[in-house]
Parts: structure tokens; C-alpha cells; sequence
């Protein structure tokens, strides 16, 4: 059998990281190690370097098409596996991810055969009842099959993106890959997704760094919903590192409270090569902080960027701001991100999505057809700002970022520190979002 793996390319609509960053499927790359292990050929597009679906699409006879996504992908799968049913109507037609995982009425469509909810479990399941000729009633009933509760698959096929590698990069790392040693989160913020998909578990961290030593690019993005949970397992990270003899440069991401009451353990982790975390501070507002549910204080999130800080790693910080927000709280945010050493920070309307249960308590005050889902990306407003204008609000955030990370300051550090090369790259990313945001302040709908 041959199957297609594809990575969407969000709608231009969208406002979103890849501007910034582009990492590699990783999930596919999951999918491809299963496939070929159950003894089946696989290709993976990626849709957001080579853009053009229907050449992907002619390149080989496949027997199955299967798309990864996430919420603001969902329009554009649709429009893709119309596709696939119109010019290959016997090809059969799956979506995955965390998104059909969490909200599977999401993928209900015509053209959509199969709907996974359980993973790589039920990936693997379905792909047997093809083998069997199983009636697509029974393959849907396999694709809801629950994750299995020991992982225990393949590592990554990285040779399948082998031509795509160079354009992998996280922020302001080049040639960039990523690893996954836990699933979802132990934690459950109140907006957050991830918590949806899967209850907390963790990989044999011997497994994680045999995988890590085959890795060849430098930069490695640890995408764990929160690498920084437990102290003994982190440390344990850090002496088979020293074990193995692995020198690369580390991005994660992790908890203030965490790096707050362990500084022994960041300093440790600096020692390894880990350049940079990336910590959801969400607000500089005691209150907001206790709606979000996150379980912390402004008082320790001040405390663990100044320890990042202290040891030479850069805080990536996501900050929300408020519906009920005036002029004077966006001064406020501009005030506490400059009163850091080097704010480099993603400043966000808050997006309720689907499943999650901040989504229950606002769905009635969402403003943005629900359909738009490209509008769902952690940028848009989707709901009526409280104390100003649609297009008010947009130029308040354009002036946060240009008063903080987007300032002379700001662009300063990051070519001292990433060189020209890094900078000009992330320089073109800003320009594309400035440029979207500018529009919307004056076309905000």
C-alpha cells in the first residue's frame, strides 16, 4: 500500500509562527516509521515549503491520503480531501492530530473517510482493516480505537523530510529539530489544548536519548507541553547527556514555577546547552492569572525570567491580552515586558477553542463566524473588545510589540546575539505579520 502523509499549509488569512518558524511534522514522521514497519510505502509533503498539493498528489499511485491538523486547519483539509475524492475517487481519505483527537465532529465531511481519535493506535488499526478490505463503516469504527497507554512505536522517519530539513527553525535557531519525551500536560490552564488530547505520561528518557543521538542537526526543539515537571527526571536528562557525549543546543518548553523554585536545575540544564524556554507567563495581572487557572503569581514568573536571565538563556514569553483591556493596560504590559532584560515575547487575544473550557464559558460572546476557522490562530479578535474599537485594539498590540521585542533595543540583541543571517530571516517574518495586522486595523473584518 502507499500512503501520502500531508502537513496543510494554514490559509494566508491566518496570522501564525510559521512566519517565524516552520518545524518539522513530527507526527507524520511517526505515522511513516509505523507505516513501514507494518511493511507499507509513505511519502511526506510538506505543504508550507512546497505548497503545490495536487503535484504531491500526482507523484505516485496512493492508495490513502492522510493530513494532520490543527483548528485553523480545518477549512483547508476539507478543501484538500475534496480534492483527493474529485480527481482520485478510490483513495481512501484520513485526518489526524491533536484537533481530530479533541473535536472530531471538527472533520465530519463528505470527503473525509476516516477521523482518528486515538493516534498512532488507531492509525495503525485502520490501516490494518484496509489490508483487509474492511468496509469504510468499519474503518471509521477502527479510527476511534483510544490511544494506547504505553507508547511504544518507532522512532521518527527524519529521512522522509530529508529534503525540507534545511528550512526546519524555531525562532531564531537554524536547521532545527524536534524530539517528544512526554505527552500532553500534567497541568490544566483553563485555555490550553493540550491537556484535551491525552492524561500525562512519559517516555524511558534511555529511549529518548538513544533517538536524540541519531538527531543530526545542532538546534534540537523539545516539543513537550511542559519538559520543566518533574526535577529528578530532568536531571536524569542531563547525566545521560554528559553519558552519551551529546553537545547540541536545546529550545523548550517549561513552567515558571518550575525553573522558579529549581534554579540548581536551570543552571544544570545551561551547563547541557539549553539556549532558550519558552514560558506562558499569560499575564502581569494577579487576577487574569487566577481566571486562567495557570497556578502561579506574577511575583513567580518575575522570578524565574530573572533566572533564565541570570544564565545566559532567553525567556520566550506568551502573554494574553484581555478583552476588558484599556490603553492604560497596554502601557502596563510595555511597562513589565521592558522592565526585563530582553522581552522577546508573543502577545496574544486570548482564542477559545473548541474543547477546552474556556470555550464553554465565552462561546456566547464570540463575535467571528465560527466557519473562519484560519481567524482561530491565537491573533485574531474573535470576540467584541469590551472598552474599544475592533481596529483600536489591533493597533494596541501592534504598539506592544513595537515598544518591546520589535524596538531598536530589541532588534539590537537579537543580531548581536543571532547574527545577521538569523536576524534578516526573523526580520522577514515580522514584516509579513506587521504588514497582516496593518490590514486589519484597516480592514478588521
Amino acid at each position: 500500500m502507499k500512503v501520502l502523509l500531508v502537513k496543510p499549509n494554514p490559509s494566508k488569512q491566518s496570522i501564525n509562527l510559521q512566519s517565524f518558524m516552520i518545524c518539522e511534522p513530527l507526527e507524520l514522521e511517526y505515522c511513516s516509521a509505523l507505516l513501514d514497519k507494518m511493511g507499507h510505502e509513505s511519502d511526506i509533503v510538506d505543504l508550507i515549503i512546497d505548497k503545490n498539493f495536487p503535484k504531491a498528489l500526482k507523484a505516485a499511485k496512493y492508495d490513502v491520503v492522510a493530513f494532520t491538523a490543527y483548528q485553523i486547519h480545518i477549512g483547508i483539509v476539507k478543501k484538500y480531501a475534496a480534492y483527493v475524492k474529485k480527481h482520485y475517487p478510490s483513495v481512501i481519505t484520513l485526518v489526524g492530530g491533536v484537533q481530530a483527537e479533541v473535536v472530531p465532529e471538527s472533520f465530519e465531511d463528505d470527503n473525509i473517510d476516516v477521523i482518528l481519535t486515538g493516534g498512532l493506535t488507531a492509525l495503525e488499526e485502520v490501516i490494518r482493516g484496509i489490508e483487509g478490505k474492511l468496509p469504510i463503516e468499519k474503518l471509521k469504527e477502527l479510527g476511534r480505537t483510544p490511544r494506547c497507554k504505553n507508547f511504544d512505536f518507532p522512532y521518527p522517519d527524519r529521512a522522509k523530510t530529508a529534503r525540507y530539513r534545511k528550512h526546519y527553525n524555531y525562532i531564531f535557531h537554524d536547521e532545527c529539530a524536534t524530539i517528544k519525551t512526554s505527552f500532553s500536560c500534567a497541568y490544566d490552564c483553563e485555555f490550553c489544548f493540550c491537556t484535551r488530547v491525552a492524561k500525562y505520561s512519559e517516555r524511558d528518557l534511555e529511549d529518548v536519548v538513544e533517538e536524540l543521538a541519531g538527531i543530526k542537526e545542532r538546534n534540537v526543539f523539545i516539543v513537550d507541553d511542559n519538559f520543566l515537571f518533574r526535577r529528578e527526571r530532568v536531571l536524569k536528562f542531563c547525566e545521560l547527556l554528559k553519558e552519551r557525549n551529546i553537545k547540541k543546543t536545546y529550545i523548550a518548553f517549561g513552567r515558571a514555577d518550575f525553573i522558579a523554585e529549581n534554579e540548581d536545575v536551570i543552571a544544570r540544564l545551561a551547563e547541557c546547552g539549553f539556549d532558550a524556554f519558552f514560558v506562558g507567563l499569560e499575564s502581569f495581572k494577579s487576577t487574569e492569572l487566577q481566571d486562567y487557572n495557570k497556578r502561579t503569581t506574577v511575583e513567580t514568573n518575575n522570578k524565574a525570567v530573572r533566572i533564565l536571565e541570570k544564565y545566559g538563556m532567553q525567556c520566550y514569553s506568551g502573554i494574553i491580552v484581555g478583552y476588558d483591556w484599556d490603553k492604560k493596560d497596554f502601557d502596563g504590559l510595555i511597562a513589565y515586558l521592558n522592565s526585563f532584560e530582553h522581552p522577546m515575547v508573543n502577545i496574544q487575544p486570548i482564542t477559545p477553542i473548541k474543547g477546552t473550557p474556556y470555550y464553554e464559558k465565552v462561546k456566547h460572546l464570540i463575535t467571528e463566524d465560527q466557519t473562519r476557522y484560519e481567524r482561530f490562530d491565537m491573533a485574531h479578535v474573535v470576540m467584541k473588545p469590551q472598552k474599544m474599537s475592533v481596529r483600536r485594539f489591533y493597533y494596541h498590540i501592534v504598539r506592544a510589540y513595537l515598544k518591546t521585542m520589535a524596538s531598536a533595543a530589541g532588534r539590537r540583541y537579537i543580531k548581536r546575539r543571532y547574527g545577521i543571517k538569523v536576524y534578516r530571516r526573523v526580520r522577514r517574518g515580522a514584516y509579513k505579520i506587521m504588514g497582516q495586522y496593518i490590514k486589519l486595523i484597516i480592514y478588521p473584518y
